[in-house]
């Protein structure tokens, strides 16, 4: 049996290391104890799997000791894992659980009753916090740590969703030898060390916490400690309490954390990195001057298709260069032709964006392990020629820097030029009332998009039109078309459960007023924002209606 490169080595590893392993709450096991647990597990697991169907569990849990276990046990029994999201209900919970062909699926008292009323045919439920589970796994407490026949470094060992935009969301596959090697990866790239502990604080059903968290940290014999959900307030009093020293992050938690209450003592931990995407610059410079934490914003498409390393002497902004061996493009996706270098002015003004900006793509060879019964999903991302195409927009300097811009769907067109989200919102996360910002698209009455932008302001600070637009005024790097014209300002950004602003709820609110919030525009030709009132409203409603495009407006 094959077991190198597999995560089952990296669990065999921990066998007999009295370490203290895994924290949560007030428990703390030893590595010796979690790899014994997980060898309880994988017993059990190969008793209840019928070995005539696909060796699949869900787990629908919140970040309890019982995840990482299950994560462990599935891989010494050469099963595969489904990070099934609790935020999911009803119909499209049950074909995320059908979809992955899961036979057994573990859940906890809370989430219950998210499970009555679905068609779950085939699927037994074990839930973790019961007698009846602790009476089921009872008999095999004490089992030595054994791995499966089967199992090998191609064996299947997560099917973990992507948070597309449209459609149902599609089931990536990794293998045993991807994720180890992740873990591998990371360890060398932070020098994560036996003694460190790696604070899970982003949810486990999300690829970020276990392929760019619990993998490094298994890999290197590092503790792990877990927080049940994420929580801003409590997150520096975690770290002190776990003796974190690396964590991650995606979507907005930084801007949470930051939005919590300065304290004196706010540099007195032992946190030194923090790994994950989308805090952007403005952000991780504020985390660093008050915490004293150095963030480090990587890329890995979630499906592993393609990856950019950050590195000593990466520009601001930029996220990095491909990794030695890699052939990544940033290619036109209509005509497939490689974008021009980005040419930047003053004040680091992108110039070109119509022509810089496109499609972030792997030429080379990828990682991609192709997504869970979808044929269709997998020839939109490896086409004809073998190149994996990330969904993404990016952008690459002469000195083959990259830059993110976006999903491919977060792209605008004003006037005929193209705009990226991404590029505007870190110019406007500048203005200091702001804690969070997102930029999207709504439509234009004649033709193309305009530029909308939804602002979370800190507490107690009101949107000031003016200071806004003298702000605008004075960003060098703040192209013609891309000052908002419509500003919604909300008290926080809609978010997925992963923390993710939620881009399809704003697109599709457009540009009227909410009960959340209140909608500031700029006029055409007028350079003040005011209030976007009723007559404003109905004089745009107008103005689409006259030329047939009042369908737009949803």
């Amino acid at each position: 049996m094959e077991l190198d490169g597999t995560v089952a080595q990296l669990v065999l590893a921990r066998w007999g290391d009295h370490r203290p392993g895994l924290r949560f709450e007030d428990l703390v096991l030893s590595h010796h104890q979690v790899a014994a647990g997980a060898a309880a597990r994988a017993a059990l697991l190969r008793e209840l799997l019928d070995a005539r169907r696909e060796p699949h569990i869900g787990i629908l849990l919140d970040n309890t000791p019982e995840y990482p276990l299950w994560l462990s046990a599935a891989a010494l029994a050469g099963a595969a894992v489904a990070g099934i999201n609790p935020t999911r209900r009803g119909a499209e919970l049950a074909r995320d659980i059908r979809h992955t062909d899961c036979q057994v699926l573990l859940t906890e008292r809370v989430h219950l009753p998210l499970l009555t009323g679905l068609d779950l045919p085939g699927v037994r439920v074990l839930v973790t916090d019961s007698a009846a589970y602790a009476e089921l796994l009872a008999p095999y407490e004490g089992a030595e740590p054994s791995v499966s026949a089967t199992v090998s470094p191609a064996s299947r060992m997560l099917l973990y969703f992507t948070s597309g935009s449209t459609g149902a969301p599609k089931a990536a596959v990794c293998s045993q030898r991807r994720l180890a090697a992740a873990g591998r990866s990371l360890v060398t790239h932070f020098d994560v060390r036996p003694d460190d502990v790696h604070y899970i604080c982003m949810p486990m059903f999300h690829g970020n916490a276990v392929i760019a968290d619990w993998a490094p940290a298994l890999a290197a014999g590092a503790g792990t400690a877990l927080r049940r959900r994420f929580s801003a307030s409590g997150f520096l009093d975690d770290v002190r309490d776990f003796g974190a020293t690396y964590f991650t992050y995606v979507g907005r938690a930084v801007q949470y954390i930051l939005d919590t209450p300065a304290r004196d003592d706010d540099r007195a931990h032992p946190l030194r990195v923090g790994f994950g995407t989308e805090a952007g610059a403005v952000d991780a410079r504020r985390f660093e001057e008050r915490f004293g934490v150095r963030l480090v914003e990587g890329y890995g498409s979630s499906e592993g298709g393609a990856a950019i390393q950050r590195t000593a002497g990466t520009p601001d902004g930029a996220i990095g260069r491909a990794a030695p061996g890699d052939d990544l493009a940033v290619l036109d996706p209509g005509t497939g032709a490689e974008c021009a270098a980005a040419a930047f002015g003053p004040g680091g003004r992108l110039l070109n964006g119509d022509a810089a900006i496109g499609e972030l793509v792997n030429r080379g060879r990828s990682p991609f392990e192709g997504y869970w019964r979808n044929a269709a999903a997998d020839a939109e991302r490896v086409r004809g020629d073998g190149w994996y195409w990330t969904g993404d927009l990016f952008y690459r300097d002469a000195d083959g820097y990259f830059y993110f811009a976006g999903r491919a769907d977060d792209r605008l067109r004003v006037d005929s030029e193209n705009l990226a989200a991404a590029v505007i919102e870190a110019i406007l996360a500048r203005w200091e009332p702001v804690v969070g910002v997102a930029v999207y698209a709504v439509p234009d009455p004649v033709a193309g998009d305009q530029v909308m932008a939804a602002l979370a302001l800190r507490d107690g600070v009101d949107f000031d039109p003016v200071g806004f637009a003298e702000f605008l005024l004075a960003q060098g790097d703040l192209g013609t078309k891309m000052a908002p014209r419509f500003v919604r300002v909300v008290e926080r950004l809609p978010v997925t459960a992963t923390n993710k602003v939620a881009r399809g709820v704003l697109r599709g609110e457009g540009f009227r007023c909410a009960d959340d919030g209140e909608v500031w525009w700029r006029p055409r030709g007028g350079g003040a924002y005011r209030v976007f009132a009723e007559a404003d409203v109905a004089g745009v409603v107008g103005e689409f209606r006259e030329r047939g495009r009042e369908g737009l407006l949803g």
